[in-house]
């Protein structure tokens, strides 16, 4: 991991750490949960919001009433808007989506679940995706919640990551297997 990295993870980590502490505080980590899902989609669906929140363009206080305002009209709860209003005052924004996926590990561990990030050629049905979460479930012994994501580069099959245990059954990787076994051969 490169300095700056570590620096921003750092960073994430405590805004991350305050902000959960906060919401378990007030009972509030399902409303904190729903947030992440939202700030998440609005930082994938805006590329304005992505540049507001990385660009140093951005003074201080635009940056402060830009995120304010986004926050007020999303409904975020009021520690989630006061956190990034700080954040934004100290031109922290740019470690928001490091600080998203830090809450939602802090909140996974909190209802003893696990996230399995799961990449397939195509889209996974709702009963494919429950059927693996059982699976799962029952190798990992903790609730999965699936992070599911789509590579036609994979050709068909899955890769599951799993904490810090990957499955890669996709044909991509089989396929490659068999190429560099032939240029053994060969």
């Amino acid at each position: 991991m490169s300095e700056s990295a570590s620096v921003s993870s750092g960073i994430a980590d405590r805004y991350a750490t305050a902000v959960f502490d906060l919401a378990k505080e007030g009972k509030e980590l399902d409303k904190l949960e729903a947030n992440l899902d939202d700030l998440s989609a609005a930082l994938a669906s805006s590329p304005e919001l992505t540049d507001l929140i990385h660009s140093p363009v951005y003074s201080r206080e635009e940056q402060s009433a830009a995120i304010s305002a986004v926050a007020a009209k999303m409904g975020l709860t009021q520690t989630m808007q006061n956190v990034l209003a700080l954040m934004a005052s100290k031109r922290r924004l740019f470690v928001v989506p490091q600080m998203i996926n830090r809450l939602r590990d802090l909140i996974a561990d909190e209802k003893g679940e696990v996230t399995a990030d799961v990449v397939s050629a195509v889209k996974l049905s709702a009963a494919q995706s429950k059927e693996l979460a059982k699976t799962l479930k029952a190798k990992v012994g903790k609730d999965v919640k699936i992070n599911a994501t789509v590579d036609e580069s994979l050709i068909g099959g899955l890769v599951v990551k799993v904490g810090s245990k990957m499955i890669d059954t996709s044909i991509r990787s089989k396929l490659n297997s068999l190429q560099n076994a032939m240029k053994e051969v060969g």
